[in-house]
């Protein structure tokens, strides 16, 4: 199969004239809204729970890099493969085939969905500012209101991607003016004092020596990041293909002044311990410090606004891969069933299906938020890392490069996004990467069945070459091998 025909085969139903027409303010919108969700309103205490002033500076600087490099590399691929649709998804297919390439959707879908999970637990624990019987975002209460939220999105996205595209572009609006008031009116209240008291946070022993200060920030700081490659995924509906290199960036830069600024400056307001010591959401606490009981308000209301944008882009972009994966015959054909404005209706109800689903476990395992997010933040560093090998391999390769057209720009950025995906991997936590395993493992359950769907329309293509038959042995190894720690109390989540 050529590279042309990677997002284009199998059949394609007609879509909806009016789903293709996503512009430049919507899909920047889309990168946005779905970086901004809750993580940010969590950040100042997130981010001192185990790390002093230094070690947060230098991981936002490795995470700026980082997530520059990778915003650099979608911008760059959606420029030098055009044909390429859905963001990571299509790269590692591309690249390094289907077997591959579907791992890195599986990846992307499992984050999305978890990440939807995540999101529905905070809403609910914000709102028990006001109602307290939502408790942390896990009691029936909140899981009763969580389900309505879910199936109220669901039901705005059947009637089609624009008019919800659309509703999050106002929610987006909504979402950052109360962090801009946040950053106004501490930057106003600011102590350098109390920013440079034990900056490094090695008077602390509990906090351990810079390497491990720092190495506590990367889930934190990518969980806030995922998102950037959200104009990538639903390229195929751009009205404009420059539009979506264009959102990709500006929205990386927005939300990077915006993330730095709130957990930076709370640092000036409160010190190290103070903060890591606050009930999230940690922005309201440093918001009541300087303004008052209204400032709690303001943010725990904003921070609803913001979760409700965030679920309902990541609903779209978390219907959105599987749908394209399916068209090309790499996920079961009931995910690629579309409804008649144009929305991937067999997708949307089968993932909404598993986060209803979840939220009814995270009631009863007492699940919070902080687990799901760290889960879903480790499922997606496949996908990152093979789009930046996939930038990687196409500028090695001079593949889409004209004879005057110089490479070494893009090898340079190829390579730090794939280096800055691995440092991810040996940052994260152990555990999480083990549960990840387990569930990267039940995707070649999934494989396997979208690939006997396909065997038996044409009778020509294997489930597995024999270097995927290989990978897919050594996932589920991994995978059983992970189930069983969990099952003898070796791999605990508590």
């Amino acid at each position: 199969m050529s590279v042309v025909e990677i997002s284009t085969a199998g059949p394609v139903p007609r879509r909806a004239e009016e789903a293709r027409t996503l512009g430049r303010g919507l899909l920047t919108a889309l990168v946005i809204g779905s970086m901004i969700g809750a993580g940010v309103f969590s950040l100042p205490q997130n981010m001192a729970a185990k790390a002093g002033p230094l070690a947060i500076l230098i991981g936002w600087a490795i995470t700026g890099i980082g997530m520059l490099a990778l915003a650099l590399v979608y911008q760059s691929l959606s420029r030098r493969m055009p044909r390429l649709n859905s963001g990571p998804y299509a790269y590692a297919r591309a690249g390094f085939g289907d077997f591959v390439g579907f791992n890195s959707a599986w990846g992307y879908w499992l984050s999305a969905w978890l990440g939807n999970v995540s999101y529905a637990v905070v809403l609910f624990g914000a709102l028990s500012y006001f109602w307290p019987a939502f408790g942390d975002g896990n009691t029936w209460q909140a899981i009763l209101g969580a389900s309505a939220v879910l199936w109220a999105i669901h039901f705005l996205i059947l009637g089609g991607i624009r008019t919800a595209a659309i509703t999050n572009l106002v929610t987006t609006i909504a979402k950052i003016a109360p962090i801009v008031l946040f950053l106004a009116l501490i930057l106003l209240a600011f102590r350098i004092d109390v920013f440079t008291a034990d900056f490094s946070g090695l008077a602390k022993p509990e906090l351990g020596g810079i390497l491990t200060q720092v190495k506590s920030t990367m889930l934190v700081t990518l969980w806030v990041f995922i998102g950037v490659e959200g104009a990538s995924v639903v390229s195929g509906r751009a009205t404009h293909r420059r539009d979506i290199g264009f959102a990709t960036l500006v929205g990386f830069l927005v939300c990077l002044a915006l993330y730095a600024g709130v957990s930076l400056l709370s640092l000036g307001i409160l010190s190290q311990g103070e903060l890591a010591g606050m009930k999230n959401p940690s922005m309201a606490g440093v918001m009541a410090a300087v303004v008052g009981p209204w400032g709690a308000i303001v943010i725990n209301l904003a921070l609803v606004v913001s979760v409700l944008g965030a679920f309902l882009s990541w609903t779209l972009l978390a219907a959105e891969i599987p749908f394209a994966v399916a068209r090309d015959g790499l996920m079961p054909k009931v995910f690629a069933q579309e409804n008649a404005s144009g929305s991937p209706a067999g997708s949307l109800w089968i993932t909404n299906g598993l986060v209803q689903l979840v939220l009814i476990v995270a009631y009863f395992a007492n699940s919070t938020y902080q687990v799901l997010f760290s889960i879903a933040s480790v499922a997606i560093l496949v996908p990152y890392v093979l789009s930046g090998a996939y930038a990687l391999k196409l500028a090695v390769g001079r593949q889409g490069y004209g004879p005057q057209e110089e490479s070494g720009r893009d090898i340079a950025i190829g390579g730090l996004a794939t280096l800055y995906g691995a440092w991810l991997v040996y940052a994260a936590d152990t555990k999480y990467l083990f549960l990840c395993a387990m569930l990267y493992a039940a995707g070649v359950i999934v494989f396997t069945w979208a690939r006997i769907e396909r065997v038996s329309l044409t009778r020509r293509v294997r489930v597995f070459t024999f270097i995927e038959f290989v990978l897919a042995v050594a996932l589920v190894l991994t995978g059983l091998a992970a189930a069983w720690f969990s099952f003898n109390g070796t791999l605990s989540l508590a």
